[in-house]
């Protein structure tokens, strides 16, 4: 009787823990995009869009 409430519980642990680690890890690679990102300068048209010569 006692069994199935365990298994639910066990279950329900370790999916939890599945779900930390995958969002932990998918985190961590977001961040090392987004640094790598803002490390490297970003190309500049010779005029901005939009801009008139006066």
């Amino acid at each position: 009787m006692v069994l199935w409430p365990a298994v639910a519980l066990v279950g329900f642990f370790v999916l939890t823990g599945l779900v930390i680690a995958m969002g932990t890890s998918t985190t961590a690679r977001y961040e090392r995009e987004r640094a790598a990102a803002s490390s490297v300068p970003a190309r500049s048209a010779a005029e901005p869009v939009g801009a008139r010569a006066a």
